[in-house]
């Protein structure tokens, strides 16, 4: 297996480890029973009643993406007459074994989850965060994200959605129309239903964050891109997922051109059988998912230069081309460590002797290694914390810093690196060397991560309190600052960190950001 292929199947698996999450702080208490039937346009559905907060779960907001409906733009969901139980999620979308254990190949999968304080209700709307799960496109699912606590402790209503992965949702092949983008279609079904359904939630359909992290975080630049997302969303929360990602870096960009999708998904038409079929659309839709799941790539990516999305995100964003609402973005300190970690222990050792050609199988520009290597000397044996900050930086902390400071040009943005060294570990094991605060670590302080318990100190758990308050109060008012806690201003870095939540200027420059810059 080549270095690349370890790092971009290291890369799609990260997030869908997350096999652990923490407990909550005990919730309050209702002033009185809320109601856990709800009528939607499309029928009523049943829920179950908690302290504090109910949940709905597994409520379709589009038709089942089965036979011809395969490859084809989300439809609506047929409605029903009867109850409708709500009290445990559907089936995530295809993938292979990982965060889902054992995978899944069940394509009736377009579901969303809604969490919703007691005190919510139709007279009493509350801000409505709708959130989009990483995995690389390939892995995920919205009932990993249990969001109590961030419906309690912020009085928000949370919505996390399932959408189409992998090859089933972005092939692409000519005559096909919404080629490469049906994963983003789904998002956007689920923001009309939002939009349509969650005022009998108790959400107000007035005030709506799209929030997500890595593939999420990318899917939330896309729909920033998309016109056909125009009027969906009124604020969008960015983690790790940069809108300005390059294509000659490591890690695929956030998407690609629709020519690049179109082979892909002729190879992909070939190694199921289907490329020399007189109706290759026709042979696909036949394959089993678990065949589609055993010949996809291990990473994908949205298709640009298509109806839904004209133009590549990093393009739009740099040309002030996206929809313009107030947005929240971030990054970790340490986000290239888990990778860093894990292609170490494949085997992989970064030595002084192994650095130049470690960097020259991911970047291989004639001159980039050399460079590299200049600005990030390895001196040691155990060379892995230099790998991971060459990924971290080139990949994550300075696209991000780009993507803030021009969508900072049109709107209003806010900024965060999550710098929390000692983040509990989100993987099992022991990793060659300590991790820092890497990729995916900020979201046990958001979210308890498939509902298990997970243990943080106490000043961690002020920081997820803190961390919560933020987000939502940036939901509710497009301003994330409050009374009871540090003041994030517009033009500075806010540095989340245990008992150290501070502004910074020196972000760019501690990831080498003017070199990442120049190296082009």
């Amino acid at each position: 297996m080549s270095m690349h292929r370890v790092m971009t199947t290291l890369g799609c698996a990260l997030t869908a480890m997350l096999a652990t999450a923490w407990s909550a702080a005990p919730p309050t208490q209702p002033a009185r029973p809320a109601a856990t039937t709800v009528r939607t346009h499309d029928g009523p559905v049943r829920g179950a009643a908690h302290d504090g907060y109910r949940t709905f779960e597994g409520i379709p907001y589009a038709a089942p993406p089965t036979g011809d409906l395969r490859w084809a733009p989300p439809h609506r969901a047929a409605p029903w007459s009867a109850v409708r139980d709500a009290t445990r999620p559907a089936s995530a979308c295809p993938q292979p074994a990982g965060e889902v254990p054992g995978g899944s190949t069940d394509e009736d999968c377009l579901h969303l989850n809604v969490t919703t304080p007691d005190s919510a209700g139709p007279g009493n709307p509350r801000p409505v965060i709708v959130w989009l799960h990483g995995g690389g496109f390939t892995s995920g699912a919205g009932s990993s994200y249990d969001a109590h606590r961030m419906a309690i402790r912020g009085d928000v209503v949370v919505v996390t959605v399932n959408y189409r992965l992998g090859a089933l949702g972005y092939l692409a092949h000519s005559g096909l129309p919404g080629s490469g983008t049906f994963g983003l279609a789904d998002q956007q079904a689920a923001l009309r239903w939002v939009r349509s359904e969650i005022g009998a939630f108790g959400g107000d359909a007035r005030r709506v964050t799209l929030a997500g992290e890595s593939a999420g975080g990318y899917s939330v630049c896309a729909q920033l891109a998309s016109p056909a997302a125009a009027g969906l969303f009124d604020r969008a929360i960015i983690e790790s997922g940069p809108c300005t990602g390059r294509s000659d870096r490591p890690f695929a960009p956030s998407s690609v051109p629709l020519s690049t999708a179109r082979t892909a998904g002729a190879d992909l038409a070939a190694k199921v059988g289907c490329g020399s079929a007189r109706d290759a659309l026709a042979c696909l839709r036949r394959v089993p998912v678990s065949r589609l799941l055993a010949a996809q790539e291990g990473d994908q990516q949205p298709a640009y230069a298509t109806p839904l999305l004209p133009v590549d995100p990093a393009a739009a964003i740099t040309g002030g081309r996206f929809h313009h609402v107030p947005v929240l973005i971030g990054a970790n300190h340490d986000e290239g460590n888990g990778w860093a970690a894990g292609i170490v222990q494949a085997g992989n050792p970064v030595t002084p002797g192994t650095w130049p050609d470690v960097v020259a199988a991911f970047f291989p520009a004639p001159g980039q290694a050399k460079a590299i290597v200049h600005e990030y000397p390895v001196h040691r044996t155990d060379g892995g914390p230099v790998f991971g900050a060459v990924i971290g930086d080139a990949d994550f902390a300075c696209p991000t810093a780009e993507s803030g400071g021009l969508i900072a040009a049109q709107v209003p943005v806010w900024r965060y690196e999550f710098a929390d060294e000692h983040a509990p570990p989100l993987t099992s094991g022991t990793p060659p060397f300590p991790l820092g605060a890497p990729h995916a670590s900020e979201l046990p302080y958001l979210f308890d991560l498939g509902g298990r318990p997970r243990v943080l100190t106490a000043a961690q758990h002020r920081l997820a309190a803190t961390m919560i308050g933020y987000w939502t109060r940036f939901a509710r008012t497009a301003d994330p600052n409050g009374p009871s806690s540090p003041h994030w201003s517009r033009r500075t870095v806010l540095s989340l960190a245990p008992d150290h939540v501070v502004p910074t200027v020196t972000t760019s420059a501690r990831h080498h950001c003017a070199f990442w810059n120049a190296l082009g």
